[in-house]
């Protein structure tokens, strides 16, 4: 495997990148992914572990205007996870139009992220350098991986969603020492109560997710896993 280091014309760019990824996620419970993905979050899908989806992740402050948007591919394979992010197609006041020319000379506008509950880690991986970042759970996130996390839902109300009948709940994910995660989501009857749309918040910011094109073939694992011939930044 090739090594690599993060080379001066990066140092600018990587935070960047690195923010890129929690933009949509800044208000989910995270204890040492980059990306925000984590076990409380994989639970809000209840029992379907393993599907393949488009997502709109919008992010609004308390005034209710939008402040990011950020289109993903997301693939979850019994409790792992993959984001696939196209930096250029992220709205927000935090890209510049020099920010994405300097990423795409760099070959960072392109971003993988992997939640490895199996490895403790999140992977950051950027195809276009062939490099990657091996993220280790903090050690909080990698006992509640040890430890049964319970979902309890509470009815709302009943909504359509892009054609689907759906359920409004209130969902709490809670482990031995309380709640985790709360959040609303709206369960389609008709797709095995996968959450068609998924809102949350906290700092008084609101998190809106919607997924289309839901698939539940499993995806292929090795999309999962680290490609061989890339190097780990050091």
């Amino acid at each position: 495997m090739k090594k690599c280091s993060i080379q001066a014309r990066f140092s600018a760019a990587f935070p960047i990148i690195l923010l890129s990824g929690r933009l949509a996620f800044a208000q989910v419970p995270t204890t040492g992914s980059p990306t925000g993905i984590n076990a409380a979050f994989v639970r809000l899908f209840g029992p379907v572990t393993s599907f393949t989806a488009k997502v709109e992740t919008q992010v609004f402050d308390p005034s209710q205007k939008e402040i990011v948007h950020m289109p993903m591919d997301l693939a979850a394979l019994d409790g792992k996870v993959r984001l696939e992010i196209n930096l250029a197609q992220i709205q927000s006041k935090e890209f510049s139009a020099r920010t994405l020319a300097q990423l795409k000379q760099a070959g960072m506008d392109h971003l993988v992220s992997v939640f490895r509950p199996d490895k403790k880690a999140t992977y950051i991986i950027y195809p276009g350098v062939q490099s990657y970042l091996s993220i280790p759970l903090a050690k909080g996130e990698a006992e509640a991986m040890e430890k049964d996390l319970k979902l309890e839902k509470s009815p709302l109300g009943k909504e359509t969603l892009d054609g689907h009948p759906c359920v409004k709940n209130k969902v709490t994910v809670r482990n031995d020492k309380g709640p985790v995660l709360e959040a609303v989501t709206w369960n389609a009857a008709d797709l095995k109560d996968f959450p068609l749309q998924i809102q949350m918040k906290e700092n008084n910011n609101k998190v809106l997710m919607r997924f289309s094109q839901v698939s539940f073939v499993r995806p292929d694992a090795k999309q999962f896993d680290l490609p061989a011939t890339y190097g780990e930044m050091k």
